[in-house]
């Protein structure tokens, strides 16, 4: 059984969070502390609400060392919602400039919808070789949001291989990217039924067996 730390930083859903992944068999601890954080097998990122006040959470409790100390040593971390937003480099949100974490290259944006947030449920267009969405390439998950990457940018000296999976509400978006140890999803799994409960399976079981 693997060993999650869901990190508290006063923002995400924890305890859904926490339960969904208890239900497909990992051994799941909420925490903020850095030395459980750093330590755990895999590191779930939550995030609900404003991109800035999640970063200064984030950075509150030491969370962004712990981050780029788990990158650094390959070991797994997944990001939720505004947890995936804060892996890349920047944000614009409701005309507030905020730096992240910089996992990523680009940028958070506003949506191009006449209805936002982006509320329930949606498909996505699942990027090849995918391990987060085995046996998912039909599946509906639910969305919150009004921001989110609206494309991968890629750089000259960013050589790893990544799966980049897609949604086509708004002018397009990232769902979720998968980048080796680095994975993260616009939506919420642990709020998204079977389909959630499957990704997340999928993820806990690439760990137990890598």
């Amino acid at each position: 059984m693997i060993d999650v730390v869901v990190l508290d930083y006063g923002s995400g859903n924890l305890r859904s969070a926490q339960r969904a992944l208890a239900r497909v068999g990992a051994s799941v601890e909420i925490s903020s502390d850095p030395v459980r954080t750093q330590a755990c097998d895999a590191l779930v990122v939550p995030g609900v609400g404003a991109l800035a006040a999640c970063m200064d959470g984030i950075r509150r409790v030491g969370a962004d060392q712990v981050i780029e100390h788990r990158r650094a040593q390959g070991l797994p971390i997944l990001g939720i919602c505004v947890g995936m937003q804060v892996m890349f480099e920047r944000g614009d949100e409701h005309g507030v400039q905020t730096d992240c974490l910089r996992q990523w290259p680009g940028a958070i944006e506003r949506l191009e919808a006449p209805v936002l947030p982006h509320m329930g449920w949606d498909t996505v267009q699942v990027g090849a070789d995918s391990t987060l969405f085995a046996g998912l390439e039909d599946a509906y998950f639910t969305f919150v949001h009004s921001y989110a990457a609206r494309r991968w940018t890629r750089v000259d000296d960013y050589a790893l291989p990544v799966t980049v999976t897609t949604c086509e509400f708004g002018g397009g978006f990232l769902a979720a990217v998968e980048d080796g140890p680095l994975c993260a999803t616009q939506f919420h799994p642990e709020k998204s039924g079977d389909a959630g409960l499957a990704l997340l399976e999928n993820w806990v079981h690439a760990i137990r067996d890598r």
